[in-house]
């Protein structure tokens, strides 16, 4: 399983998370196409630079943003127009406007009102904006690895802001982190600031020492302070899927998966939909519901979700919260699996990712992603297994 590992000894910010990334996936012109689909913000009011620097003695990549404007606060409606009406994958739309509602929930809570009444100030500028969607470019064009991340260093001391001086961890910062594991080295400074925590929560699927693995690569995200920690994210792209104990003789990978089940019999059908995309945007591996009957007999559905084991807690709160269950039962289970990889390829239809599945290093089949299938089929007016099978021929 690809993995990116966020390793936070000196903390984490928005513009170092990028440079850190930029390193594992450095095309630059790429990067900047991308960010360009927001046209709600104008080229001429920023100007980007990723250039090689170093902090402590280690090298690593620095990521500016140069803005020109004159009236960076926006409110949480303002920044979400600016997302839905880019040309960007509905996937960093999604995941952006989540990250922007955690930290208008944050801010509310922090000035005692309401996230649609938060206007933002540093965090609603264009380069934490850019920060933010920069930072979902990035994972798109890793393919959405497992994300886990080390104890957060939020630092200590006091830091001034655009509401006077307050204590560090700053109050966003500290309720985004709340149910992390934090911890507090080196020089009196903040870390670890309101954007890096938001990316921290939105991202990491566990928060653990460094898995067991192979490292694949390594980038390092250059922050802007002198202290006596390097003032540098590091991030490591790992192959945990490498490592002895996943795999066995034959060639197939094992697991360990939790099963979470609710028998429901009082719910609108059409809720489930919903359900389900939250528990997939909260990192379920599968979602699905099962016709039973109850008792007195009663037909009902068994709600169903195959998560990995250190995500049950988080997605079991998401069910209890987006259905009408009063539980959520819990199994453990082995799970045998065939190892895989994904690669974007171009078709004469359009670019398409394929998922090639191994056992050992053989090939068994491949098979193209749905969602890419169905936008082939809305983009050139075609039928779907129509385009299901002109995109077989082609990858065979």
């Amino acid at each position: 399983m690809k993995t990116l590992y966020l390793d936070c000894f000196a903390g984490i910010a928005g513009d170092m998370l990028v440079g850190a990334l930029f390193e594992l996936v450095p095309n630059l012109d790429r990067f900047r196409s991308e960010l360009s689909k927001m046209t709600e913000l104008s080229a001429g009011d920023y100007e980007i630079t990723v250039e090689k620097g170093g902090k402590g003695g280690i090298s690593g990549t620095r990521f500016r943003v140069h803005t020109h404007e004159h009236h960076p606060h926006r409110g949480l409606k303002e920044i979400e127009d600016i997302i839905t009406a880019s040309a960007l994958s509905p996937r960093i739309q999604r995941e952006s406007m989540r990250a922007f509602a955690l930290l208008a929930e944050a801010e509310a809570k922090v000035h005692g009102t309401t996230p649609d009444k938060i206007h933002f100030h540093e965090v609603g500028a264009i380069d934490s904006i850019l920060d933010i969607v920069g930072t979902f470019v990035l994972i798109d064009q890793l393919e959405w690895p497992r994300v886990l991340c080390s104890a957060v260093n939020v630092g200590s001391g006091t830091v001034e802001c655009a509401h006077g001086i307050l204590p560090v961890p700053a109050p966003a910062t500290e309720i985004l982190l709340h149910g992390l594991p934090i911890c507090s080295l080196g020089d009196p400074m903040e870390r670890t600031t309101p954007t890096g925590a938001l990316l921290a929560r939105c991202l990491a699927d566990a928060f653990c020492p460094i898995p067991e693995g192979t490292i694949l690569a390594s980038g390092y995200g250059l922050g802007t302070r002198d202290s006596d920690l390097p003032n540098v994210l590091r991030v490591l792209l790992m192959d945990s899927a490498a490592s002895k104990k996943d795999t066995d003789s034959t060639g197939v990978a094992h697991d360990r998966v939790t099963l979470l089940e609710s028998n429901i019999d009082d719910m609108n059908p059409q809720d489930f939909e919903l359900a389900a995309e939250r528990l997939f945007e909260e990192g379920a591996l599968d979602v699905w519901l099962e016709a039973i009957a109850m008792k007195k007999g009663r037909p009902g559905v068994k709600f169903c979700c195959l998560c990995p084991p250190d995500r049950a807690d988080a997605l079991s709160v998401s069910a209890l919260r987006n259905t009408t269950t009063q539980g959520v039962r819990r199994t453990t289970l082995d799970r045998t699996k065939l190892c895989y990889k994904i690669e974007e390829i171009v078709t004469s239809l359009g670019a398409s990712r394929v998922k090639t599945a191994f056992i050992g290093q053989t090939p068994l089949r491949r098979t193209p992603e749905y969602d890419d299938l169905k936008r082939l089929a809305k983009e050139r007016g075609l039928p779907l297994h129509e385009v299901r099978n002109r995109v077989l021929r082609e990858i065979e």
